[in-house]
């Protein structure tokens, strides 16, 4: 048996396997042929070189190279690492996110040549206003009471706190209190503030006796306490009881609360008392809160002479327009910059006068730890105010030519040598009240924020267009009041601002495409005119249905009584 045969011999015998052959022809001596990788490549080659020669051949004759190659290529990159040189560094490049970087001079300068040249359409100041009122036009509706009221069932002194508009958002819901309460209105105190300081008293700012006698059937209304009432509480009005109030409380909450103590005391005080009613009241509220507002209030005589003579002055300015002229509210003052916490073009010199401006007006607000400001978030946001020179794009825009006369209503410009220039070249024909009035005429109210308000505030509310450029009081009052004498329409511009970031944000757009972005915009604005007030709506911002009622359905009411 063969060694390596287990297997029994059935006879036939197993031939021998045949010897292996060598492993490979070219390792037997004698036969060595010059190779890829022979080792006698080169005969000039160092014995290092040779000896490196013959392990990278071995290796690569054998699987083990897979062993060895990562460590090969960590080798290569660790040496390749040593000797390359990593100073220069690749510049990548980085657009701000959307709205941190104010770009509306840019795209100004780029527009310019193409919207002074446009005349491809008449001037918005004649057309603007096209939308047909749904059912018909409204008008003041506001009902008198003719009969005697009913004896008092105390008084009632409120502080009104805040600016003009403000002031008056406290008169209006003091009226309505104390006429739901069958009370005695004592003329409202207006509480001096830090930041309007503005001394002025009710009967500077409007016409006391026409108040009182507008009101005289339907609120009682005096100018101080009997003495022989006060003498109860030391003649001090310190001592008499203050409510407290929440902001935006129901009427309910006056009867059930406020009217025990009423008739307990006899005297009340509530302060502070602005936005201290809620805007959802019935209607008997309502009544008197439009009766207040559109019938009342009356500028004082000074203020109502100066403001009904600008409105003049400006039309006539505007006879090119049949004596149409545009108002603009623009809120761009260095309070109302800094409070936005918006980033503009002022570089070093706008940082410092904001931060000092802020640490003026609101001490500590905006430096509270783990508060961050995101001004590119606040710009998207629709949050900036618009600069005048945004202002202008939107207006030119809109359709209104060079020629258009602007009325503007605003106090101090912030930095206004150089934020007013792009308004003025692009409509020159802008005035404001200095411009309009003399020093000499102006000189009663200059040091007296809300009658400089009172007087910007009339001319405003007689322009043919009204241009809200910002939240606040102001154009909240304006609204409704314009929509009170102009058949239920505001005639007003209130732009979408998220938008217009967006637009001024684009550096590519071009004139024709922007153009045509914000006429859409003000066809929007016109859409919007009239608006019924919703539940929760100011009655001061949408007087119809409560203040207002259609005029063709009285009409029709009176043909068909008279056949």
């Amino acid at each position: 048996m063969h060694p390596y045969n287990r297997l029994p011999s059935s006879g036939h015998s197993t031939p021998s396997p045949p010897p292996s052959p060598l492993r490979s022809p070219r390792l037997r001596h004698g036969r060595s042929k010059t190779g890829r990788f022979s080792p006698n490549r080169g005969g000039g080659r160092t014995a290092a070189q040779r000896l490196s020669w013959m392990f990278l051949s071995v290796l690569l004759r054998r699987q083990g190279v897979f062993l060895f190659a990562p460590l090969i290529y960590i080798s290569g990159m660790l040496l390749y690492m040593g000797t390359a040189s990593f100073d220069v560094v690749p510049v990548i490049k980085h657009r701000p996110a959307p709205g941190s970087v104010y770009r509306s001079p840019q795209l100004y300068a780029k527009l310019r040549l193409d919207m002074d040249s446009d005349n491809s359409s008449a001037d918005a100041i004649s057309t603007i206003w096209k939308t047909p009122y749904r059912g018909g036009e409204w008008k003041p509706c506001v009902n008198r009471s003719s009969e005697g009221l009913p004896e008092s069932n105390g008084y009632i002194y409120v502080e009104a706190n805040g600016g003009l508009n403000q002031q008056r958002t406290s008169v209006c819901n003091a009226v309505a209190v104390a006429g739901y309460l069958n009370a005695t209105l004592v003329i409202p105190n207006f509480h001096y503030h830090s930041i309007w300081k503005d001394p002025s008293k009710f009967r500077d700012i409007y016409d006391e006796e026409y108040f009182v006698n507008t009101l005289k059937n339907d609120v009682r209304v005096v100018d101080k306490i009997p003495e022989f009432l006060m003498e109860r509480f030391g003649s001090n009005m310190t001592n008499v009881h203050n409510f407290r109030i929440k902001a935006w409380s129901s009427i309910q909450y006056y009867r059930d609360v406020v009217l025990p103590k009423l008739l307990e005391e006899k005297v009340i005080r509530i302060s502070p008392f602005a936005n201290r009613l809620s805007f959802d009241a019935p209607s008997v509220v309502q009544r008197l809160r439009c009766l207040a507002n559109y019938e009342a209030l009356r500028f004082s005589s000074p203020i109502l002479t100066i403001g009904e003579s600008l409105v003049e002055r400006m039309r006539k300015r505007s006879a090119i327009n049949d004596g149409k002229y545009v108002s603009v509210h623009l809120r761009f003052e260095e309070d109302m910059v800094a409070f936005s916490c918006c980033v503009f073009d002022g570089g070093k010199q706008e940082r410092e006068d904001m931060i000092a401006a802020r640490e003026r007006g609101w001490k500590g607000k905006f430096t509270k730890p783990g508060r961050v400001i995101r001004p590119g978030a606040i710009r998207i946001n629709g949050k900036c105010p618009l600069t005048p020179l945004e202002v202008g794009l939107m207006l030119r825009g809109m359709g209104f030519t060079k020629n258009t006369s602007i009325f503007l209503a605003s106090g101090r410009i912030y930095n206004a040598e150089k934020t007013m220039a792009p308004l003025l070249q692009m409509f020159p024909n802008l005035h404001t009240k200095e411009t309009l009035a003399s020093e000499e005429e102006l000189a009663p109210f200059k040091n007296y924020s809300s009658r400089m308000a009172a007087i910007d505030y009339t001319v405003c509310l007689h322009s043919e267009v009204f241009v809200t450029t910002q939240g606040g009081n102001f154009p909240h009052f304006l609204l409704g009041h314009r929509r009170y004498l102009y058949g239920g329409h505001t005639k007003t511009i209130k732009p979408d601002k998220r938008k217009l970031a967006l637009l001024f944000d684009n550096p590519n757009i071009g004139w024709k495409s922007l153009k045509r972005q914000l006429l859409s915009m003000r066809s929007h604005s016109d859409s919007k005119g009239v608006e019924l007030k919703r539940p929760n709506d100011s009655i001061y911002s949408f007087p119809c249905p409560d203040c207002m009622c259609r005029a063709n359905r009285t009409d029709d009411s009176r043909s068909s009584s008279a056949t």
